[in-house]
């Protein structure tokens, strides 16, 4: 179990050696379909680009870390170990592409459980869970990119100085296009592709 306290989840496979870019990825929408909650096996449908577009940027040197924003979890629709029987089946459709690691916050302000119903630093759209990557797995944020589904994921972008994000049509993306316009995005690069496979091909 690599849950760190009740809200909050991580695990990484190592430091990836000197800095390099990395390119974070929104789990439901981006990687695999949204079903809203989702948090059990026979639930998932995997993006068709997705296990493709993973081992194109292991193939290019660039690791890959997963961050998801968990309600279920604060809402207390599921667990930890049933979230990480989901994140074990969602990898291995994913092979031959690998991830470096997944962070995942489940406190939300309106959860049901009294210990995670507050607002946390980790949860998009802040930043907390891409700077805790970078620290632990030696990542260059200001080179490193993150494709998610949702504004709050473009913001969590911009927050922590990354040098570039796409916002893809899978998920909630069609309907958080037209937003976009009005998002503040600094040096952040911001970007709209079809699905996880085009922004990969975007991204590199």
């Amino acid at each position: 179990m690599a849950a760190i306290d009740a809200g909050l989840y991580r695990r990484a496979s190592g430091r990836c050696g000197a800095l390099r870019p990395a390119v974070f990825l929104d789990r439901d929408g981006v990687i695999v379909e949204e079903v809203g909650y989702l948090h059990k096996v026979e639930d998932i449908t995997l993006i068709a680009s997705a296990p493709a577009a993973v081992a194109r940027l292991n193939a290019a040197g660039v690791p890959v870390v997963v961050v998801t924003n968990q309600a279920g979890i604060g809402r207390g629709y599921y667990t930890w170990t049933d979230f990480e029987r989901v994140q074990a089946e969602i990898e291995a459709r994913l092979l031959p592409g690998v991830v470096a690691g997944v962070w995942a916050c489940g406190y939300h302000i309106d959860g049901e459980v009294a210990e995670l119903r507050k607002d946390h630093v980790w949860r998009k759209p802040h930043p907390g869970m891409l700077l805790d990557a970078a620290e632990v797995l030696g990542i260059d944020l200001s080179r490193s990119w993150l494709v998610g589904d949702k504004v709050i994921d473009i913001e969590c972008a911009v927050a922590a100085g990354l040098g570039g994000a796409v916002l893809v049509r899978t998920g909630y993306g069609a309907d958080h296009e037209p937003k976009l316009a009005a998002l503040a995005a600094g040096c952040c690069a911001v970007s709209v592709a079809d699905d996880l496979g085009a922004a990969v091909a975007r991204i590199l």
